[in-house]
């Protein structure tokens, strides 16, 4: 058994209502306005009134390779996870020093060296700390990420163990991509980051927690 110590979640810093992200975001799927009606109904069909993103809105037409968006993800995503993993902790009452391991996934970039590792220095983490970066699980990696920390906690029942999560959605919209699936994700997903402190049974007693609980994992 382990236990959900805390979950603390960061959104992007640049808010915007619905229809700004539109028509900056229209500008980069549909240069040319041919696509500005479909693009229009599909965002306004979602139902969304505000959206958080990483960057200033002005700045993703700037982004022209992969290149820029991927420097831009990973200077965002490390702020966004220090905040998400420094904020966990302190909820959960433990310090940066506690942890024993951590666990970082994401989607939405790629980073060498990982986001994981770069939080070691940034946060305090112990400099033996089990590292697990962890790409490609998309929408279940949260899921996914409690299920592999509760088999690591079931092993060292007296540690500490950190799930951080990021996605930059808005940094992986294509340009000149007309496509219904660019069209739809452009105007539907926002930025962010959530982490998650678990700890084993033995700590947990010493803590005083009672849950949540994981009681297994598949």
């Amino acid at each position: 058994m382990s236990v959900i110590a805390s979950v603390h979640s960061v959104l992007g810093e640049h808010s915007y209502p619905q229809a700004e992200i539109t028509a900056a975001f229209a500008n980069v799927v549909s240069p040319d306005g041919s696509f500005l009606k479909v693009i229009e109904r599909i965002h306004e069909a979602t139902g969304i009134q505000t959206r958080h993103l990483a960057l200033p809105l002005a700045e993703y037409v700037g982004l022209e390779s992969f290149g820029d968006a991927n420097d831009a993800y990973i200077r965002v995503a490390l702020d966004l996870a220090e905040a998400a993993v420094a904020g966990a902790l302190d909820s959960a009452g433990l310090a940066a020093s506690d942890v024993s391991m951590i666990m970082a996934t994401s989607i939405t970039g790629i980073a060498v060296p990982s986001i994981d590792a770069r939080l070691v220095s940034r946060l305090g983490l112990p400099a033996d700390v089990k590292r697990l970066p962890v790409f490609g699980l998309g929408c279940v990696a949260g899921a996914a990420g409690i299920a592999r920390l509760h088999d690591y906690l079931v092993g060292h029942p007296d540690d500490v163990a950190v799930l951080v999560s990021v996605e930059l959605c808005s940094l992986t919209i294509q340009r000149d991509d007309t496509s219904m699936a660019n069209i739809v994700a452009s105007g539907l997903f926002g930025d962010g980051a959530a982490a998650v402190v678990m700890v084993g049974e033995r700590r947990a007693a010493q803590m005083g927690l009672t849950g949540p609980r994981v009681m297994a994992s598949v």
